[in-house]
């Protein structure tokens, strides 16, 4: 048995105000060209197929696209779940009639454990579920993390898995001292979002999504593909891959990569003004990649965005050295002082963090609104 593991695609996703479906789209073409030439008897999707629930129509038709030129074109079997960008339920249409043409795709978690058999080996499908719809799926109220959730479900698998073939569990999950980034979603609140490797030793291999570095965790056998793009500033130095899996009728595997090299690579750069717009040394940049730019001047500089932009199109994040320094001052200062933030601070920051849409001014207004009349509620019980 032979198959490639890929995960973390985010298709529609917003990068500091750029979406990235283009360059998705030419990170699937060359995916598409190594699933030609390895000739895999199946491509693994573990999860986050798009970067949010309701997808841009640009990225619902690139995906259509991809799968029908690797499941139709290639006639490679598919085998695919929902992550926990993605929404099951839209993922889950069709399902029943793709098996038709082996593309097994798994979007809502149901009770039905058995596995996609294929060249003697079996894939079990887990898709991203909360804790609370497993407990409700297995009528076990015992249930009350994801590490619980993961025990349930891979006992339900046991019972009647055979542990003398393959075995592969697919799925969508933080391991315990699993490395992150800053492009990834949390799970939950604390360490309940985190299940331990340990939960995965009935299997030959585990193919897990969540986590956007392919070195996210060093195991034997389980393994995080990493996502499709760097997706973040802090991914700049990962080497974005694919993991290609030779395994024997044991379940023994050989593991090895292969890159996927984008037009616009995502890149940190560092130094002062003068020397960045020196032709001796941007004429040895890829002045096309996405940047983040970190100037080490001290003095006042006018409009250093544009200027850079000149040179540097895609400068997405620009920071001044000087600035850092006083902000680590002011946020150690306010951290003795005081760890309390105003509720529309915490709010302001929650949505910072769980969308790509900006905190207008408007939105400001409502939720101040919202949360005074709520205040007043309280003081008035």
């Amino acid at each position: 048995m032979k198959f490639i593991h890929t995960a973390d695609w985010h298709l529609g996703k917003l990068v500091h105000g750029v979406y990235m479906t283009e360059n998705q789209r030419e990170a699937l073409e060359q995916f598409v060209e190594i699933v030609a030439e390895e000739q895999p008897d199946a491509v693994v999707i573990a999860g986050d197929l798009y970067d949010r629930s309701v997808p841009p129509t640009d990225a619902v038709e690139l995906l259509d696209e991809i799968l029908f030129k690797i499941n139709v074109e290639l006639k490679t079997p598919i085998v695919a779940i929902a992550g926990n960008h993605d929404s099951a339920e839209r993922l889950s249409f069709g399902s029943s009639w793709y098996r038709n043409s082996q593309f097994y795709l798994t979007g809502k978690l149901t009770n039905d454990f058995e596995p996609v058999r294929m060249n003697g080996a079996n894939f079990y499908l887990v898709p991203y579920a909360e804790p609370g719809v497993v407990r409700q799926l297995l009528h076990d109220d015992s249930i009350h993390s994801h590490q619980d959730a993961m025990k349930a479900l891979i006992g339900k698998i046991e019972e009647k898995m055979n542990p003398n073939e393959p075995n592969i569990l697919v799925g969508h999950a933080f391991v315990l001292g699993g490395q992150t980034s800053d492009s990834e979603r949390m799970l939950s609140v604390g360490g309940s979002g985190c299940v331990t490797a340990d939960l995965f030793e009935p299997f030959s291999y585990t193919a897990l999504g969540h986590l956007h570095s392919p070195e996210a965790i060093r195991h034997q056998t389980v393994k995080y593909s990493g996502s499709l793009l760097k997706y973040s500033f802090s991914e700049a130095k990962q080497n974005k891959s694919i993991s290609i899996i030779d395994m024997d009728e044991r379940g023994n595997f050989h593991h090895r990569s292969r890159s996927l090299k984008p037009t616009h690579d995502m890149r940190e750069v560092e130094g002062y003004m003068n020397e960045l717009l020196d032709p001796q040394f941007y004429e040895k940049q890829r002045v096309q990649d996405y940047l983040k730019i970190t100037l080490l001047d001290e003095g006042e500089i006018l409009d250093p965005i544009n200027k850079l932009r000149q040179v540097y199109p895609n400068v997405l994040h620009l920071e001044r050295k000087i600035e850092l320094t006083d902000q680590k001052k002011i946020q150690s200062f306010n951290s003795i002082k005081s760890e309390k933030k105003t509720e529309i601070e915490l709010f302001e920051q929650f949505y910072s963090d769980m969308t790509t849409s900006e905190f207008s001014e408007e939105k400001k207004s409502v939720m101040i609104d919202i949360i005074e009349n709520a205040l007043r509620g309280e003081v008035a019980r």
